[in-house]
Parts: C-alpha cells; structure tokens; sequence
C-alpha cells in the first residue's frame, strides 16, 4: 500500500481481532472521536494496535455518526515481547494519579495495582479512568500492549497474596535500604514490581511490615525526598535503564 492523502496520523488500540483482511467494527467512542473530532472519512487510513496480533494500517470502509468499520490492509509491526514489572501505588488527587499513570504506560510497566494505605486521601478509585488513561498514553507513546489495572486492594491484602518468587522493590522515602541501581542490578533477571507510597508516606507500622517481607527489596532514591509521582518514575527509569528494554 502506498502513502497518500487519506493516510490519518491516527493512533487505536483495539480490543479484538487484527487479522489483516478481516472487517471489525470499533467502540463507538473511537467512532465518534474519528467522525467527530478527527474529521475521518470513508477509504481514511489509521494505524491500529494490540499485544496480540501487532499494528496494522487499517482502512475505514464505513464511519458514521456512532459507527466505525475498518480492514486491516497493511502490517506494520509484529507482537513484541515487553518487560515484566508492576507498579503499585498509592491513588494520589486527580491529576497526580492521570500524570502516574501515563508515564507508568511510557515506562513498560504490564501490570498498575492500586494500593491502599493508612494515609491514601483519596476516597473513590476509579478503575475504569485508570484504564482510559492507559490506552490514551499507549496510543500516544507507539507502545502495543495495555497494562493490566487491578482493582483497588489494601496493602495487607495484597502483600499477604504475593508471588514470592516475583520481588517486590520498596521505595522507603525514610532511605534506609540500598542503592537502588546497584540493588536492581543484581537481581535484574527476576520478575518484579515497584511499590510507591502515599503523599504522606507510609506509617511506620506499615513499613515495618512491608519489610518483614523475604520477597521485599527496601531500596534508596537518594537524599532528596520525592513526591510520589516523582519516586514512581525514578524508580522505574532505574529499573528500564538497569534492567529493561533501554539497554
């Protein structure tokens, strides 16, 4: 397939079948966004995406109002195998949690679980936001997959469920562990996940208790303390330069 005009520097995920040939219907946000914001018309060319079947240039043979119907014409990419780390954080205000989660997406996280603690100030969790924004940031940043977003859990409950065999590195804002680069270089090979506490921190009950985890790896950001959001994407930059895809 050629470039020309109809092409649209349009970005979807889709949840469904890619197989190139084959007609499937997108949501009808995506629709209204196409028809409505976008200004698509019919024979337009997207790009569209999933883990599973990779990112194909997708031609729209119908688009109305509420209704959007496209064929895969041309394969792009192909699945990608991507980097195994989980993000648990504490729900912080509005816009804190929307910047944590896209840049979670930007950063390969697979996996975003929402913990609460003792000192979490924020009363709903709103799980479907959560994966809204996701799929916004993976459109955004060329990424293929979607992370899982978990249901909210205490942190007992989740730290009481855990795989021992997947490490669990704990940003401690009171730096009594271990340099996390040199921490995360030495276990770099195993499954993990980052966890992130609440604006207030985490007590000190709780951290006693995280700690008294095998499977825990209390680690050091430095001598700065850091908002929640800024731990979250120092903690992983460290992970993806130690021990992910920036190698």
């Amino acid at each position: 397939m050629q470039l020309n005009q109809s092409q649209r520097n349009i970005r979807l995920w889709i949840d469904g079948n890619l197989a190139q040939g084959n007609n499937f219907e997108l949501s009808s946000v995506q629709a209204h966004y196409l028809n409505n914001v976008m200004r698509c018309v019919k024979n337009d060319t997207i790009k569209c995406f999933n883990a599973d079947d990779g990112e194909f240039w997708c031609q729209l043979i119908e688009i109305t109002k509420n209704k959007a119907v496209a064929k895969p014409v041309k394969k792009l990419r192909n699945p990608e195998t991507e980097s195994d780390i989980w993000l648990l954080f504490a729900p912080l205000k509005k816009d804190k949690t929307d910047f944590v989660i896209e840049k979670a997406v930007e950063l390969g996280v697979s996996c975003i679980v929402p913990v609460i603690t003792e000192r979490t100030n924020v009363k709903q969790v709103k799980t479907e936001r959560y994966i809204a924004q996701a799929i916004e940031a993976a459109e955004q940043c060329e990424r293929l997959s979607i992370p899982v977003i978990n249901n909210p859990l205490s942190l007992r409950e989740i730290l009481d469920r855990w795989d021992k065999k997947r490490i669990l590195y704990f940003a401690d804002e009171r730096r009594t562990g271990k340099s996390a680069i040199e921490t995360i270089q030495k276990e770099k090979n195993r499954p993990c996940a980052v966890l992130i506490g609440p604006e207030g921190g985490f007590s000190d009950d709780e951290a006693r208790f995280i700690n008294s985890h095998e499977f825990v790896k209390n680690i050091n950001l430095g001598k700065r303390i850091l908002r929640a959001e800024t731990a979250a994407c120092a903690t992983l930059a460290i992970w993806q330069a130690t021990a992910g895809d920036w190698q």
